[in-house]
């Protein structure tokens, strides 16, 4: 999948959507970053650290958010999607599920729609997406819990986005999933939806797990949101074992060290050169190997 001006192998490797909310009031970081200064940095350090995609969202959605007019909406994130893009060389999603406000985000500047409602809130997205011939990401979403078996409701309901998706002209090869976990669903919701990620791929989509600092390990834990990077990373490392594209965060180095780890170990990037190492017959770890175990090959 092309998103920006980067070819992503969405089969082969877990990516990091890194998190900028340019809103007050986030649940994790509200505030924090809606200053030029401030989210420049951050953006420059999170591209340090490892994300390959940015994710500007300009309206809160924690439990009992409160709803953006389009307006301003739009004059939260279309700044820093410009800021962004004038100052990065990396691929911009826009985090909204509004017609007007990826209409406004699309032309200055992003290069994805990640949509919390899967086409679901407003008619007109799937046909402002299909027209840009941008990628999207779809998430699923409930307004209330009411499943009667959770994993096959929540795939029918995917399937419900899907066939949206396409009766307005979306390529397939434009999209992908997200469960949608903190989103619609109970804490055993939750739970299982990370543990039986792999379902999703029956769709036959790429698949994106956010789970960062939610409270689906905040009440696992009893932690709050800023002390819940370990139970964040464990997910990653699920999301990895189960095939997720993306992982979308807000702690970029810590997720991106968990990544490689675990794409080393099952052998997903057995080629040490891609993370800018080689392992060298002189290197510590052949050394170390070879002393402590006769390794040579």
């Amino acid at each position: 999948m092309k998103i920006g001006n980067r070819e992503f192998d969405l089969k082969n490797r877990t990516y990091i959507m890194g998190i900028l909310n340019v809103t007050p009031d986030s649940f994790s970081d509200g505030g924090r970053w809606n200053d030029f200064d401030a989210a420049k940095r951050h953006v420059e350090e999170m591209i340090k650290d490892g994300a390959d995609i940015i994710d500007i969202g300009g309206e809160s959605t924690r439990p009992g958010y409160t709803l953006l007019a389009e307006e301003e909406e739009i004059s939260r994130v279309v700044p820093y999607i410009e800021m962004v893009k004038k100052n990065f060389d990396i691929p911009i999603s826009v985090d909204t599920y509004k017609g007007g406000v990826a209409k406004a985000a699309l032309a200055a500047g992003a290069d994805l729609v990640n949509d919390i409602w899967g086409l679901k809130w407003d008619a007109a997205l799937a046909g402002v997406i299909a027209k840009s011939g941008k990628p999207c990401c779809l998430m699923h979403n409930r307004k209330e819990p009411d499943y009667k078996e959770f994993m096959p409701d929540m795939l029918e309901d995917l399937r419900e986005t899907l066939n949206i998706a396409a009766a307005a002209g979306i390529a397939d090869d434009k999209i992908i999933l997200d469960p949608g976990v903190g989103f619609g669903k109970t804490y055993e919701n939750n739970l299982e939806a990370i543990n039986r990620l792999e379902e999703l791929h029956k769709l036959g989509y790429p698949i994106l797990l956010g789970t960062s600092r939610k409270s689906v390990i905040g009440l696992t834990l009893d932690l709050p949101a800023s002390e819940r990077v370990e139970g964040t990373l464990v997910t990653t490392v699920f999301g990895v074992l189960k095939g997720a594209a993306f992982v979308r965060v807000h702690d970029v180095k810590e997720n991106f060290r968990v990544i490689k780890m675990t794409e080393v170990l099952t052998g997903k990037r057995g080629n040490s050169s891609a993370y800018g190492f080689t392992i060298t017959e002189s290197s510590p770890f052949k050394v170390c190997c070879s002393q402590r175990t006769g390794f040579s090959g």
